[in-house]
């Protein structure tokens, strides 16, 4: 289920400035596949951040994702470059999903959502490749 939907960004934004960034083809009509690419994108760019602490696809969706979403694609519909208001709630959007990926801000989650589990210790632990240089391949040069 999307986060965000062309009524959300119209609510948002207002017609006249959705209208001004997704109509590429000058037709009058804000085109569907740029208005789809944006609001995938918010998704995407929400999920990365959100995963690491909820499971999903949430069953609800809370609104402040819902919000976050808007911004985030509004600010990828301006590519000739966003106003100053618009970056400012992108930037506020991103910050906020980078606290909820840190635990410093939880969602507001249903009752069948699954609480995010924290860390007995509080850290966050990510399993990568092996390290290049290590003592025993480093020996005789160190």
């Amino acid at each position: 289920m999307p986060y965000a939907s062309l009524a959300d960004l119209i609510e948002r934004a207002g017609a006249d400035e959705i209208l001004q960034v997704a109509d590429r083809d000058m037709d009058g009509t804000a085109d569907p596949d740029v208005v789809e690419a944006a609001l995938v994108h918010a998704d995407n760019t929400v999920n990365g951040y959100v995963r690491v602490r909820y499971s999903l696809p949430f069953t609800a969706v809370p609104d402040l994702v819902r919000t976050w979403a808007v911004s985030i694609a509004r600010y990828f519909l301006h590519r000739d470059g966003p106003p100053d208001h618009v970056v400012r709630d992108w930037k506020e959007a991103v910050g906020a999903l980078k606290d909820v990926g840190a635990g410093r801000l939880q969602l507001p989650v249903g009752a069948d959502e699954p609480e995010p589990e924290p860390s007995p210790d509080g850290r966050v632990s990510v399993v990568g490749r092996e390290p290049v240089f290590t003592a025993e391949n480093l020996k005789g040069w160190l």
